[in-house]
């Protein structure tokens, strides 16, 4: 199966985060050759920005960032350009009232005609309604 990957569900695979188990076993799935990952070009951003982000919060200790992150790129989606992607993902952002990164996912998601896997729960309540192959992690098998 192709899925484009939310930064926010290959955050999960360096515990301890809810779903994390959701996570590692799509991870591990890719790995052995069951799924192809796809992501926009953004992806490494926003997973050091979010990695960066929770060292500053005392979420995780100070120098285990780098790491986690390394670890996380050990598993790298195909990456997509975003900028052919940026126009229509500013559209759905401004009529939603959500963020522009995550609506990169969601165009590339339309574009390649597969499923966006998020544990972005607002990005789910917003525009799934609109968006059907938005798939939320939590409610994954």
């Amino acid at each position: 199966m192709r899925y484009i990957l939310d930064s926010n569900v290959a955050l999960k695979w360096v515990p301890p985060e809810a779903d994390d188990a959701k996570a590692i076993r799509v991870r591990d799935e890719f790995q052995r050759g069951i799924h192809e990952l796809l992501s926009p070009d953004v992806f490494p951003i926003e997973v050091a920005h979010s990695l960066a982000r929770a060292e500053r919060r005392g979420q995780i200790k100070p120098g285990e960032g780098a790491p986690k992150m390394a670890y996380v790129f050990t598993y790298m989606p195909d990456l997509h350009r975003y900028l052919p992607l940026l126009s229509k993902a500013f559209a759905i952002a401004s009529q939603a009232r959500i963020g522009v990164y995550d609506c990169l996912y969601v165009v590339l998601a339309e574009r390649e005609g597969c499923e966006l896997l998020t544990a972005d729960d607002r990005l789910v309540r917003a525009i799934q309604a609109t968006f059907p192959f938005i798939t939320s992690l939590a409610s994954s098998p």
